[in-house]
């Protein structure tokens, strides 16, 4: 074997001196053991709810990274039941947001016996609006025949819900395009103007928040109300006690884009859309404004030409240089321009037609500045001591704004173009959000709490706290309590083309295939790009067919992940080839999921401008980008990839990643440190004589 055994060791762990109180739960037989069914106490989970009682009283910053089976969300609960205060926990994604509140939350709240109460609280597009569903039921212009069938289900839904949760709706898809036009954004809510603002589905979710103990957030929601100063989070800042804040390695890409500025083909063409039912409904005597909001749409889609067949994120200097791109944005210039001016004229006719104007007159700013490349107001306020109410100053989205002046705060802008398929997103974001985020974190006297699964690379946090200006803040990690050398391997196959060739993915195959034959399927392809995944599985189905191979092949876009996951668990022998979305945030836990492959270690591309510019920055002060950022990220996400394999403590697998650099380059070692300490081999005999000794889950 070419990579030798690494000791790991828990020396470095750290955590207070014991707490009897939280040792009496976490213990043998202790109250979570005689509550919980199947709990086992782990010193790691122990340690780590120690070291956030801690950071608790002590209202400071801690970061935390947890192995897989660590137990974070208990650890993090118990201590948050007990000494956190008013407590807003906020987490990556609406799923696990919902497990939290229905489930971890009130077994651990029983459990102690807790006298807290709980509230959800999800952003507004996830509850139905009255208004909007009102106007929806009298349109006779539903865009498809399902939107038809759907809209008397959600009117019902309306009537009897108590919540109005869209996700308690499960006979109306999740992607169904009815969803748009019953409920609510932050740009066409109508306020204390709207008809219906006593019975509404949102403002009584937020009521019940500002009265509970603990409040169960969202990253999108948390930083959408406390960077854009909507109605929400931003109001239970100031008297909160504890921000938790799980599954943290996705807050530095979450916090870039809540910080900057976006415009969104999908949004300007829901604005042509609400423009032109507000004009047929309370203006139909103005026949410039339906012509107004028709000439959006065509603007839109001229310029989503005019950036070219090819999908990426091109530079704003770039973009602009080709001259078809800057006559197409002048054109959606103009237009917004224009429908701005006409709504403005009847704005006061109704509250439908003065929100729509709004939004046409914000629309219109954000694409000028776009092209002139002023600084996002939103970003400003972030950074403006009288503009931060999420720390309980004054300001606001209306008021004054204060121009930060410190040199840390006057850093540059990038601006991009995001082109997919379909679309398209003018970008703007400040280079760096840790002073941005330093001041929301260290201008109140609460206790912040970063945790995941993935922060270090080995038992290095700095990258991760500098991304967030966390200067102060106590770094602890525990590594997982799973017998990693004995339940999986990790092989890298000998012999590989270099990772950029055009040869690898089918090399990536053919390494690939005697494993699968061992695994009797029941594995996960991981790709680090959509490109590769589509050539994978097109070689892979002919080479199934070949030897006779019948086991289910599941691709990224042939389903939504959940709808993939939910059939990969079913069939037992299934392989899965999934891309971005599917490295993280997955639990397959048993016998369906023994084999987990990775095409390439996941660098960013560098020609991503923000990453570009920030590589720029780092070569200028004298570092070495490519240390400093572009090895931790691959590293972090690589932990991500690795982390589907093992989920629990009699779970078995190999972890095969193709790609020579990890052998073959000198940082290769670091990186293979920074896995689970699982036994390593390069020969394909080792990992198929593994895979067979797992008996195909039978």
């Amino acid at each position: 074997m070419d990579l030798p055994a690494e000791s790991h060791s828990d020396a470095e762990e750290r955590a207070p001196a014991s707490d009897p109180e939280l040792a009496a739960i976490f213990g043998e037989g202790g109250t979570l053991a005689r509550a919980l069914p199947g709990f086992r106490f782990r010193p790691q989970q122990l340690a780590m709810a120690q070291a956030i009682a801690q950071a608790i009283a002590a209202c400071s910053q801690l970061v935390a990274e947890a192995g897989t089976g660590t137990g974070k969300t208990f650890a993090y609960l118990v201590p948050a039941l007990l000494y956190g205060g008013k407590v807003i926990l906020s987490t990556g994604t609406k799923t696990l947001q919902d497990q939290l509140f229905e489930r971890d939350l009130p077994l651990v709240r029983d459990a102690l016996a807790a006298p807290v109460t709980v509230a959800l609280l999800k952003g507004r597009a996830n509850y139905v609006c009255h208004h909007h569903l009102e106007r929806a039921a009298r349109e006779d212009r539903l865009p498809s025949r399902d939107d038809v069938r759907h809209l008397p289900k959600i009117v019902a839904f309306a009537r009897a819900s108590e919540r109005g949760d869209r996700a308690e709706l499960a006979d109306v898809p999740e992607h169904a395009s009815i969803w748009p036009l019953v409920t609510s954004t932050r740009d066409n809510c109508l306020g204390q103007s709207c008809a219906h603002h006593a019975d509404c589905f949102v403002m009584k979710a937020r009521k019940e928040a500002l009265e509970a103990d603990v409040v169960v957030v969202n990253h999108h929601l948390f930083f959408a109300d406390v960077m854009l100063r909507d109605e929400g989070v931003a109001e239970l800042l100031p008297n909160c006690n504890t921000v938790i804040l799980d599954e943290a390695h996705q807050l530095p890409d979450t916090a870039t884009l809540f910080f900057g500025e976006q415009v969104a083909a999908g949004s300007l063409t829901d604005l042509a859309r609400d423009a032109e039912i507000a004009a047929r409904t309370t203006a139909r005597d103005a026949p410039d404004l339906p012509d107004a909001a028709s000439e959006i749409v065509p603007a839109v889609r001229k310029l989503r030409l005019a950036a070219g067949e090819a999908s990426g994120k091109f530079a704003r200097d770039a973009a602009l240089a080709r001259p078809e791109f800057a006559e197409a944005l002048g054109g959606l210039a103009a237009a917004l321009d224009r429908l701005a001016t006409e709504l403005a004229h009847h704005a006061e006719r109704s509250e439908d037609l003065a929100e729509v104007a709004a939004r046409a007159d914000e629309a219109a700013r954000q694409v000028a500045k776009w092209r002139g490349g002023d600084p996002p107001e939103a970003a400003l306020r972030a950074a403006s001591p009288r503009g931060a109410s999420a720390l309980g100053r004054p300001g606001g989205a209306h008021g004054p704004e204060a121009i930060p002046d410190s040199p840390e705060e006057q850093q540059p802008w990038i601006r991009w173009v995001d082109v997919t398929p379909h679309g398209f997103q003018l970008q703007a974001s400040p280079l760096s959000v840790a002073p941005l985020m330093r001041r929301q974190v260290e201008g109140s006297a609460r206790a912040w709490i970063f945790t995941s699964a993935t922060l270090a690379v080995g038992r290095d946090f700095s990258h991760y706290t500098s991304q967030l200006g966390l200067d102060h803040a106590e770094t602890c990690a525990w590594t997982s309590p799973f017998d990693y050398a004995q339940q999986a391997l990790l092989y890298v196959p000998r012999n590989l083309p270099a990772p950029n060739s055009w040869e690898h993915t089918d090399a990536v195959i053919d390494a690939a295939l005697p494993l699968l034959e061992a695994s009797e399927g029941r594995a996960f392809l991981l790709f680090t790009s959509l490109r590769a995944l589509a050539q994978a599985r097109e070689r892979l189905a002919d080479e199934l067919r070949k030897r006779g191979l019948d086991y289910p092949l599941l691709a990224q876009g042939e389903g939504s992940r959940s709808e993939l996951l939910v059939r990969f668990r079913e069939l037992g022998n299934a392989i899965l080839l999934g891309s971005a979305s599917f490295w993280e945030g997955v639990d397959v836990p048993g016998d369906a999921l023994s084999l987990v492959i990775i095409d390439k270690l996941p660098f960013a591309p560098p020609d991503d401008p923000l990453l570009a510019a920030r590589l720029d920055h780092l070569r200028n002060e004298g570092g070495n980008p490519f240390m400093a950022w572009q090895l931790p990220q691959a590293v972090i996400s690589l932990k991500q990839g690795a982390g589907r394999l093992i989920r629990t403590e009699t779970d078995r697998g190999v972890l095969a990643i193709c790609d020579p650099r990890l052998t073959d380059k000198p940082y290769g070692r670091r990186i293979w440190q920074s896995l689970p300490p699982m036994k390593r081999t390069r020969e394909e005999k080792d990992a198929v004589a593994f895979l067979r000794s797992l008996g195909g889950g039978m």
